[in-house]
């Protein structure tokens, strides 16, 4: 990695002017911009902004319908529903384990005789 040297004049025009806070002092001078006031002129804040005139925003012709309430819930029914599927889960997991276990036992006796 390079650090500048100040020696490439296409870069003074990059650089801070030396009167502007935190800015560090090189002595030379910032070419002057003609399109622009540019960064030596300062930063004078934000544009002033004026409050809107009241009634500034459309007028609401269909107010949205308030939300419907949900039923209540059978939480002694949703307990039986989870058990039921518990069930089911182990019963498929243990049926798979099963045929598992068999095809390699199948194939370990195919490897040894």
């Amino acid at each position: 990695m390079t650090t500048p040297s100040g020696d490439r004049p296409e870069d003074d025009y990059w650089r801070r002017p030396p009167d502007a806070p935190g800015g560090a002092a090189t002595g030379q001078e910032r070419p002057a911009c003609t399109d622009s006031p540019g960064p030596a002129a300062g930063y004078g804040g934000p544009p002033p902004t004026t409050p809107p005139p009241p009634g500034w925003r459309p007028p609401v012709y269909l107010r949205a319908a308030p939300p419907r309430h949900l039923p209540p819930q059978d939480t002694a029914g949703l307990d039986v529903e989870e058990q039921r599927a518990q069930w089911v889960t182990w019963s498929v997991g243990g049926a798979a384990a099963v045929v598992l276990v068999a095809l390699v036992c199948l194939l370990c006796s195919r490897a040894i005789f």
